[in-house]
């Protein structure tokens, strides 16, 4: 039996194989065109932290009463692969990795699975623990980055107008998120004198206790006017410099101006 003769099957053919050719190079052009090109590419990162705080607890009562419930309740993971946990005096870091073999498709639902884990057992912490807050923002990649700068312009003013500019580029097509970095929030320090505060036989934490007292926010009921309901809200709380200022504190029955 003779052997198939590609080349001499290719010269019987000619047609044919001008055919393929051009054919070829065809998609081959089609597909170079439609070619993904990404300076920086998106990927998934199956990574999560997970970071919460209890001022003043030491390392062993952190580690206690926090990281091993958090990483217990993640052993019901089904994609868990494992956890690592730093832990320090009132404060601790949990690392949760899941496996490879976890799709990508996958790793948005299972954060999202994680996020509600952990406040189910958030009543379990004990009183003062702050968070958990978790990070699973890992493969975020940002491709242009801007510095502002004013002459004239206070820290508030200079943050408002960049505000401005973040809501414009978020109506650009394809851009996902917009991150302010180093904005510097506004804060009012007060400083007591020690002179003052030791005649009036007062400490700083009850001083502190009764300024939060006076700020809190409170539920003070409603007035209902037939078909109306008017809430009652109480006025004093801090809304400026002045207002510190003009506050009489109260502590232990002691009365005396700021």
């Amino acid at each position: 039996m003779k052997k198939f003769n590609l080349s001499d099957w290719a010269l019987h053919h000619r047609s044919m194989v001008w055919y393929f050719m051009i054919a070829f190079m065809a998609a081959g052009l089609f597909s170079y065109l439609e070619l993904g090109r990404e300076e920086d590419p998106s990927f998934t990162i199956k990574t999560m932290v997970i970071q919460a705080q209890w001022p003043g607890a030491t390392a062993e009562e952190t580690t206690r009463q926090v990281t091993d419930r958090i990483e217990k309740k993640l052993e019901e993971l089904e994609s868990l692969d494992y956890t690592k946990s730093i832990t320090t005096p009132g404060e601790t870091t949990v690392f949760v990795y899941l496996r490879d073999n976890t799709k990508a498709r996958d790793v948005v639902p299972t954060w999202v699975r994680v996020r509600n884990m952990i406040n189910d057992i958030k009543g379990d912490f004990p009183q003062g623990v702050v968070g958990p807050t978790f990070n699973d923002r890992f493969g975020d990649v940002f491709g242009n980055i801007y510095a502002f700068t004013s002459d004239g312009l206070t820290q508030r003013e200079l943050r408002d107008q960049v505000e401005d500019v973040r809501a414009k580029v978020l109506q650009v097509p394809n851009v996902g998120r917009v991150d302010i970095v180093g904005a510097q929030n506004e804060v009012i320090y007060l400083e007591f004198s020690p002179r003052k505060v030791a005649a009036l036989g007062l400490d700083q934490r009850s001083i502190i206790a009764s300024l939060q007292a006076q700020n809190a926010i409170t539920p003070s009921g409603v007035l209902q006017a037939g078909p109306e309901r008017v809430a009652v809200r109480v006025s004093g709380q801090f809304s400026s410099e002045d207002s510190l200022k003009a506050i009489n504190l109260r502590v232990n029955d002691r009365c005396s101006p700021t």
